[in-house]
């Protein structure tokens, strides 16, 4: 099987691989079917206690060429990269898992950290290679010591820029206090060159007062005296050498926005202006990228006079830290890369409407009631969600089939299979309750009250409440995300919730809700202090947190939730639950 899986993955990337032209990061289609990547190693990343004499592999997401499998693509070294000779052994290739072994000629050391490497030369079988090396570490003890894992320059380097900025990266996160101007320096034979230091993520950055001496030769020391962050020191000073050029580097002199800017518009088009005029053919969405965490973000770069500017393909979603990356592949018409990558970050306006109502546990939940859940007639259908019975029976549970679930399951609070089933259901239950009193509570921003029939209007996220019962029935209730796929509405609702379909077609029908501009059922509660009706025929959005009970009326439809406290929930006829998108 797992055999299979990995062909009809190969199958797939290369018919993916003509549409698109291949593997390239130029193009921004770096995805895993098309590039190969390694998904698994064993040791893992940060493992300790390895076994003296274990096999260390690593697995591919798709096959490979075993022809590029060679002594020269796996590297595995006591210590930190390029610190010692790579350990002797014979490396060898399945091709049915797509797993590369190593077994080294004499067992590991104890209590000794290795780095081991996965070159980027290793293709797979349409040629494409690994977009950069695949680095992890591993220990034979019980504490995993620091090191070093890689620096730029690279030891041995030449031709280095004037205005390069010397980096070093560890295989874990270190104490920024340890790392200073006393255990990390640069020297220029016996004399320190002066600078700053800083530390971020894994990487210490040293950044010379003044441009380095041409054709040169200098010295980078780690020294112990830097430790992790759990008060362990590295074994032994790591120590580097590289010769610098004639020349200095482009460099980036501002963006927009600014490094820890914050508020920035979702539809910001992100720009770096340089100090020279570059190559524009280098400016492409490989070397200037948008990041959200670790997922890029998909958008188009272009470049004009000094100005290299990235427009991302949707809005930016509110209240994230975005990080911008403009990286050494950009380059002067001269072939000069900048020294360093040019990395900032910058913050997103907070969400429009109030904040948002964590459901929990409960989220997993399509339905939750109280005393029964009921299909009374047709195939209903809950999809990618749960339906569960606190504090009743599963005899509560009626109607299934013909009503079914897809990828979901039924619970009732007399299970006892799976174990912990009545547990679960009693923290969803209080899950649901918090979630409601959350919203019940909530009082920011300003409250906008709404009365009766809201059909036929068009709403902007916010606070909403009714102080009586409240509808949707002549005409579609629109809730407008005006660009803000993160914005929220919670509506406070005193007495019940009722919308009334006129028509056995949704889509000239009234009673339905519609999101436009980037809003999203997830963001949507209906806190209704009674009972909800959906009526037939209508097409809702939103999670429901009811006090009482609910009823779906027949061939009614919702992307959200059903959850009712104290009563029951009741599918009429042939109804749809779909978990809403880009739920948890």
């Amino acid at each position: 099987m797992k055999t299979k899986k990995l062909w009809m993955t190969a199958i797939a990337a290369f018919f993916l691989a003509a549409l698109i032209g291949g593997c390239k990061k130029d193009d921004f289609v770096v995805i895993n079917s098309v590039c190969p990547v390694v998904i698994s190693t064993d040791p893992a990343n940060l493992a300790t206690g390895v076994p003296l004499d274990k096999v260390i592999t690593a697995t591919f997401n798709e096959p490979m060429n075993p022809a590029t499998i060679t002594p020269e693509s796996f590297i595995l070294l006591a210590g930190g990269k390029g610190t010692t000779t790579g350990l002797a052994g014979a490396l060898t290739y399945d091709g049915n898992s797509a797993t590369m072994s190593f077994v080294p000629t004499t067992k590991l050391t104890i209590n000794t950290t290795y780095t081991a490497t996965v070159k980027s030369m290793v293709k797979d079988l349409r040629g494409n290679a690994l977009q950069e090396d695949y680095i992890w570490t591993f220990s034979t003890g019980a504490t995993l010591a620091p090191i070093v894992i890689s620096t730029d320059p690279a030891n041995n380097a030449t031709n280095v820029v004037l205005n390069k900025t010397i980096t070093a990266t560890f295989n874990q996160p270190m104490d920024p206090l340890s790392v200073t101007t006393s255990t990390f320096t640069i020297k220029q034979g016996t004399t320190p060159v002066t600078g700053t230091v800083s530390y971020t993520g894994s990487t210490a950055s040293f950044k010379p007062t003044s441009a380095l001496t041409a054709s040169t030769l200098y010295t980078g020391t780690i020294t112990t005296g830097v430790k992790n962050a759990g008060g362990t020191v590295m074994a032994n000073n790591y120590v580097w050498t590289f010769t610098t050029g004639t020349i200095s580097a482009p460099k980036v002199n501002s963006t927009d926005p600014t490094n820890l800017a914050t508020g920035v518009p979702l539809n910001k088009v992100i720009n770096a202006v340089f100090s020279e005029a570059m190559n524009a053919t280098t400016i492409t969405t490989s070397s200037f990228t948008l990041m959200l965490g670790t997922t890029p973000i998909t958008g188009t770069v272009a470049y004009s006079g000094t100005t290299a500017t990235f427009t991302p393909t949707v809005n930016l979603l509110s209240g994230n830290i975005y990080t911008a990356t403009i990286t050494t592949a950009a380059k002067n018409p001269a072939g000069v890369s900048i020294a360093n990558d040019y990395v900032w970050t910058f913050n997103t306006g907070a969400p429009l409407g109030p904040v948002g109502v964590d459901l929990k546990s409960v989220a997993r939940f399509g339905i939750i009631a109280n005393t029964g859940v009921s299909n009374n007639a047709g195939f209903s259908v809950i999809n990618n969600l749960d339906v569960g019975i606190s504090a009743g029976p599963r005899s509560g549970i009626t109607g299934f089939p013909p009503g079914k679930i897809v990828n979901g399951a039924f619970y009732a609070s007399d299970d006892v299979i799976p174990a912990g089933v009545p547990a679960m259901l009693t923290q969803a239950k209080q899950d649901l309750t918090d979630a409601y009193l959350f919203a019940a509570n909530a009082t920011a921003p300003a409250v906008i009250i709404i009365a009766g029939d809201q059909g036929g209007k068009t709403l902007p996220p916010g606070l909403y409440k009714s102080t009586s019962t409240l509808a949707i029935q002549n005409g579609d209730l629109t809730l407008d995300a005006q660009g803000d796929a993160n914005a929220v509405w919670i509506f406070q609702i005193a007495s019940t919730l009722t919308t009334v379909g006129t028509s056995p077609y949704p889509s000239i029908s009234g009673g339905n809700v519609k999101l436009i501009n980037g809003a999203q059922a997830k963001n949507v509660f209906w806190q209704v202090t009674s009972s909800a009706i959906i009526g037939d025929y209508t097409s809702f959005k939103g999670n429901i947190l009811a006090l009482t009970s609910i009823t779906m009326g027949a061939y009614s439809q919702a992307e959200g939730r059903m959850l009712a406290r104290n009563g029951g929930v009741v599918l009429t006829s042939t109804n749809i639950i779909t978990k809403p998108l880009n739920s948890k």
